[in-house]
């Protein structure tokens, strides 16, 4: 009887312990800001296009769009800020304000990794790392740092 119980007791115990685990996988997500204005900035929406060996990397959160360009999908560090090639730009568009920045040939800085570890183009899929710092017309500067895209889908465009 003290077994059945002790059993009874266990089971109970076990199944009232319950624990919903989410992943985050695929995902693209960043450090915004900088300073006390820093933010989680997070994709609900990514996308990776190859045209040729080149990628395209979207992201967007609904009003909020960031793309990443490089000249390869091969693993390997892309410079930002010293041409058009490798590219990063951050858009804003929500209740009529319109916001756009951008590196290039010698405007904002900053790098993108495709990582070797969690990227595949084989299978479909690519991982890396980014950061930059991107300059509107005007002059102002947005920041996003330990920027993360993990085993995001590559399309090849036709």
């Amino acid at each position: 009887m003290k077994k059945i119980l002790s059993l009874l007791v266990l089971l109970v115990a076990f199944t009232s312990c319950e624990e919903d685990v989410k992943f985050n996988t695929p995902a693209v997500q960043s450090i915004k800001g900088t300073g006390a204005e820093k933010v989680l900035w997070k994709a609900t929406e990514f996308s990776a296009v190859r045209t040729g060996n080149a990628l395209t990397l979207t992201a967007t959160n609904g009003f909020e769009t960031v793309i990443l360009k490089t000249t390869s999908v091969t693993p390997g560090e892309y410079v930002l800020g010293t041409g058009v090639a490798n590219k990063a730009t951050y858009a804003l568009s929500v209740d009529g304000i319109e916001e756009f920045y951008q590196t290039g040939t010698d405007l904002g800085n900053g790098l993108i990794t495709i990582s070797a570890d969690n990227t595949d183009t084989t299978k479909g899929y690519i991982s890396g790392f980014f950061r930059f710092n991107a300059v509107s017309d005007a002059g102002v500067t947005i920041n996003f740092q330990e920027g993360v895209f993990y085993k995001v889908p590559i399309k090849v465009a036709p």
